[in-house]
């Protein structure tokens, strides 16, 4: 349900409201393209079926999705299409079009060409937690985290999500972990990593599938590599890979997890199972990394 994660803190003053999300998110629900439209995006009921709730509401949890629509056109078919229309105005008038005439037919090209292109879909998932204040994106790039960020802030103003900072920055934990060959209480270290040079090499040293030695690590770590990516498990129940930009990605339960939940696989129970142990990771993943900046300065 959740394969990687990009966490925010609510801000605001006032605690989250339910009403008002729902509200927001109901008057930018999901249309397809029109024929002309390159790009459409809005809110679609997480569950996947026609008419459900376009906020669930599962175990105290806010679950929402966020569906982009958006047409394929290659820029090869646009380019010969362009060339078309230059050719045809070139036999007209005798003259060859120049760049700025060239920029326009290009974009004639692409807007006659749109009604007949294949369209792709995809969708970010988003879950708050409305006791912890979190927001939760399942996005894989920065473009869609933002775009969704976006749609929330015009759905609900006073949402206010603001990034999360740790007291330890994600890369500096991750280095005293591998220099020491110690993780954390409850997490342990995986075979998975990424050590990049900050300098003008450009250096990356990869691990994949490869048992992480402490010597062989404290060697690149003294070269002036510093992890980018390491790959942990928490308490033997979930698997994942921690960023230096403190994104969790390839989020995995393990066999105990799921061999627990027995055999109803519902949205519902999958929805309760997946929260309700990424609400307990988290909070161990923070203390890991010396908590919440903002919060370790109010106390």
């Amino acid at each position: 349900m959740f394969k990687n994660l990009v966490i925010f803190r609510l801000g605001g003053a006032a605690a989250p409201a339910l009403s008002e999300l729902q509200a927001g998110v109901a008057r930018a629900t999901f249309l397809p393209c029109a024929p002309t439209q390159a790009l459409s995006m809005g809110w679609t009921p997480p569950r996947g079926e026609a008419h459900a709730p376009l906020v669930e509401v599962i175990d105290g949890q806010w679950l929402l999705a966020l569906r982009f629509e958006h047409k394929l056109l290659p820029a090869s078919v646009v380019r010969d299409h362009a060339e078309a229309l230059a050719a045809r105005l070139e036999a007209d008038t005798g003259r060859r079009p120049g760049k700025r005439q060239m920029r326009a037919l290009k974009e004639q090209a692409s807007f006659e060409l749109l009604p007949q292109a294949f369209t792709k879909q995809a969708t970010v998932r988003g879950w708050i937690d409305p006791k912890a204040r979190r927001l939760m994106l399942d996005a894989g790039s920065t473009a869609r985290v933002d775009a969704t960020l976006t749609a929330l802030a015009d759905a609900w103003p006073g949402l206010a999500p603001q990034a999360l900072n740790t007291v330890l920055s994600p890369a500096v934990a991750m280095a005293d972990w591998l220099r020491s060959g110690e993780p954390p209480r409850g997490f342990s270290v995986d075979r998975d990593c990424e050590l990049k040079a900050a300098d003008e090499s450009r250096a990356v040293v990869r691990y994949t599938r490869h048992t992480l030695d402490p010597a062989d690590c404290q060697r690149h770590l003294d070269q002036g590599l510093l992890p980018t990516r390491l790959a942990l498990t928490w308490n033997d129940r979930v698997s994942f890979v921690l960023t230096e930009s403190l994104q969790l990605k390839r989020v995995d339960l393990l066999d105990v997890v799921l061999e627990a939940r027995g055999s109803d696989d519902g949205y519902d129970a999958n929805a309760a199972l997946v929260t309700g142990e990424l609400r307990r990771l988290l909070p161990d993943l923070l203390d890991a990394l010396g908590g919440e900046a903002e919060l370790a300065a109010a106390a």
